[in-house]
């Protein structure tokens, strides 16, 4: 697929919203079901719904956008479905990772890599390493992703730190245990954005959500498209974002 620039129809991100966007991408299944389709439509039709969130965020001048692709609690679901999911993300790649890179997008996988196979973690590395000098867009892939997963990974390293004596127990601060998560190099999401009308975050970024704005969205993730991130963008723009002070307006 070609990524084809418009002129966007609101003021850039950049420039008035929200540089970090992270979406939990929701309702595949039923938006298969409710239409009498085979749930691996329902997935197919939500990789097309990437595609365009990817270019929708390029055109309106995001920094960053993380994607919540594929839980750690997933391997649950039935082995054929998995094996469905597991088949669409190699399509994406081989069918779009050049496209990407023309455009400058940076790739980013974060999650754990235990238990996927090998072609898997070679395509991740691959796709990681062609696009990191690029300096578009900083596409995140939250990939076999936890978050208790992934802030017990690191407390973990944390702790074999200061085993070593590489640390002291006083030094753990909040910046330590930030710079050993899998988005150390990331700055943290301003918005997070929720398909399908669920209102959790199914264990999604739980420390980098803090001081996220959350925008909870009605519509299945294969119908989400450049207005649905627009109209979330708006929302955010309406909000007071205070982070634990006042406004000059306020004394709440």
């Amino acid at each position: 697929m070609t990524f084809a620039m418009e002129e966007p129809g609101l003021p850039s991100a950049e420039d008035t919203g929200p540089g970090h966007v992270a979406i939990i991408m929701d309702g595949n299944g039923r938006w298969a079901q409710e239409r009498g389709l085979p749930r691996t439509e329902g997935h197919r039709r939500g990789v097309d719904a990437v595609r365009r969130t990817v270019q929708a965020a390029m055109e309106l001048g995001l920094t960053h956008l993380t994607l919540f692709s594929f839980s750690s609690e997933n391997w649950s679901r039935p082995k054929a479905e998995i094996r469905d999911l597991f088949g669409l993300m190699r399509m994406f790649v081989r069918r779009d990772l050049a496209d990407l890179h023309k455009h400058g997008v940076r790739i980013n996988v974060i999650g754990s890599r235990e238990g996927l196979e090998n072609d898997v973690l070679k395509m991740i590395d691959d796709a990681v390493a062609l696009t990191k000098d690029n300096d578009g867009l900083v596409l995140t892939i939250a990939f076999n992703y936890g978050a208790r997963d992934e802030i017990a990974r690191a407390a973990r390293k944390i702790a074999e730190q200061v085993e070593q004596g590489a640390l002291s127990a006083e030094d753990v601060t909040q910046e330590t245990v930030a710079a050993n998560l899998d988005t150390a190099d990331l700055p943290d999401p301003n918005l997070l954005i929720r398909t399908s009308g669920e209102l959790r975050l199914s264990n999604f970024l739980l420390w980098q959500l803090a001081y996220a704005e959350f925008v909870f969205v009605d519509t299945y993730w294969p119908d989400f498209n450049r207005d649905t991130l627009e109209g979330a963008i708006a929302e955010y723009q309406q909000r007071s974002r205070r982070f634990g002070g006042v406004t000059a307006r306020s004394t709440a």
